[in-house]
């Protein structure tokens, strides 16, 4: 079953019920624009299989984000000078556009970490593989 991704990087706290100790493990991504109907509902099937094969990992979310997040990076040298507390930088700027995203919640940090090498991981990443251009922009949300 396809379900819609709830999740926007400002809005994303919301999902922490207060007092729980889970974590969201989300993502955003550019699809590839030439996948397939196929690709799309491979990777719908196996993420939606997801949480019967990998223990730890409770629900996922996915679909297309509400609104494209557009995200600004630069190169190395740009961000160490930022890092070093400049406040004005010239350097090379890339724009990435975001248009999915999947959350996964996960009962803790260690099921994170499982999750991360399981065998069902890597062969559903071989299908997601197929949907989206290489690179993501992630982000865990701790519950307090």
């Amino acid at each position: 079953m396809r379900k819609l991704l709830l999740v926007a990087l400002l809005a994303a706290p919301c999902l922490v019920v207060a007092g729980e100790k889970k974590l969201m493990h989300c993502f955003v991504f550019t699809p590839v624009e030439s996948a397939t109907q196929a690709d799309w509902e491979a990777f719908f099937k196996a993420t939606d299989g997801l949480p019967g094969k990998i223990p730890g990992l409770l629900r996922v979310w996915y679909g297309k984000l509400r609104a494209p997040l557009t995200i600004y990076t630069t190169d190395a040298e740009t961000r160490k000078k930022l890092a070093a507390g400049e406040k004005q930088v010239t350097g090379p700027v890339q724009r990435l556009v975001r248009q999915w995203g999947v959350c996964m919640e996960m009962e803790n940090e260690q099921a994170l970490k499982a999750y991360a090498d399981h065998p069902a991981h890597k062969a559903w990443e071989q299908v997601y593989f197929k949907v989206r251009e290489p690179g993501t922009t992630t982000f865990d949300i701790l519950g307090q």
